[in-house]
């Protein structure tokens, strides 16, 4: 018989509204960082590896739809339903600076040199902010030709990708010209897009389907049919022979990169899942729901069949698996609010 996978996920609370965006920073000598969106305008830093919540950053007047982090995970960023994109220091929490834009902002990306951030959101505007001179006009790319809902740089920063909320496709810009110079054609508008961390892959979600496409010569490489509709997708950063999916069914799925075979199923959600992100290290994964919630997944978790199997310290794995049962009920009940207190 099929031996059952059983996932217990650390849940991470903290925002009053749904969580619609998750980023994490590369690993760096103090760790990874996890740091997330949501509508209730407070960006949110986290330890990547335990989900311990790390600060708020404080001072958006409407909904963040995007939030990132530098490559060294001193600076994040934040696009904003207030008309803003911001700079905050990842260390004390202050804000850096606003730059203010004529129309809600849906994304946000640093440079991998940490030089340059972009934007883009309703405006169809490409902006590319040089940190170094905050003060400075930005540089504006040709105009897109739709609402922009995600961006993202590759090819060491020398090109941007950008899919629209409106139609169809991912697009690839050359920074150097500013304009478009390849478009990865998808039949509906796509709401994720990734580039794997070894720079090879391009992964996107557009509602039925989850792509991959080679990130250098821009060919499909693998596509497969979703059973729902999938909000957000991530390829598994060590190994790529895994992939991840949240959408509608408010479930995480894991599957196999390929044969499109579903691996795990991961229940825990109370509402739509509208991102997920693997964590840099490859051993967990981060779903961010309208339920307000983020959780944490391993992404080898104990097989069922194996529970009677003696754990190191003698315990039948059962023992084991009713004890991270129990704590995971017990972290369900916790609540830790804006100053770090954890409450019952």
């Amino acid at each position: 018989m099929e031996k059952k996978k059983v996932a217990v996920s650390k849940v991470c609370h903290g925002h009053s509204r749904p969580v619609v965006d998750l980023f994490y920073s590369p690993v760096t000598p103090d760790g990874y960082f996890l740091i997330s969106a949501s509508k209730d305008s407070n960006p949110m830093l986290r330890n990547g590896d335990t989900g311990d919540w790390i600060g708020t950053f404080e001072g958006h007047k409407g909904a963040v739809w995007s939030s990132c982090l530098d490559t060294n995970a001193l600076r994040a960023a934040s696009g904003s339903a207030d008309f803003s994109a911001k700079i905050w220091d990842a260390l004390t929490g202050n804000e850096l600076h606003s730059f203010e834009h004529k129309h809600i902002v849906r994304a946000c990306a640093f440079s991998e040199d940490t030089h340059m951030l972009l934007t883009g959101g309703v405006e169809k505007i490409l902006r590319i902010y040089d940190m170094n001179r905050p003060d400075a006009a930005p540089r504006e790319l040709d105009k897109t030709p739709g609402s922009v809902r995600t961006v993202a740089w590759l090819h060491s920063d020398q090109s941007i990708l950008s899919s629209c909320s409106d139609m169809g496709g991912v697009r690839l810009w050359d920074v150097r010209s500013g304009k478009i110079v390849q478009t990865l054609e998808t039949k509906a508008p796509v709401t994720s897009a990734e580039v794997s961390q070894d720079g090879r892959f391009i992964t996107t979600a557009d509602g039925s389907s989850v792509k991959f496409w080679d990130a250098n010569h821009f060919g499909l490489v693998k596509s497969y049919d979703m059973s729902c509709t999938v909000e957000s997708a991530s390829l598994e950063p060590k190994s790529g022979s895994k992939f991840i999916t949240g959408g509608e069914d408010m479930w995480v799925h894991v599957y196999d990169f390929f044969t499109g075979e579903e691996i795990a199923c991961n229940k825990g959600h109370h509402g739509p899942v509208h991102c997920v992100r693997f964590a840099p290290v490859g051993e967990s994964y981060a779903s961010g729901s309208e339920d307000g919630t983020i959780r944490i997944w391993p992404l080898n978790p104990a097989n069922a069949d194996d529970a009677e199997a003696p754990t190191a310290n003698g315990k039948p794995k059962a023992a084991a698996v009713a004890a991270a049962n129990e704590v995971a009920r017990k972290i369900e009940g916790f609540h830790i609010t804006k100053e770090g207190q954890t409450e019952a």
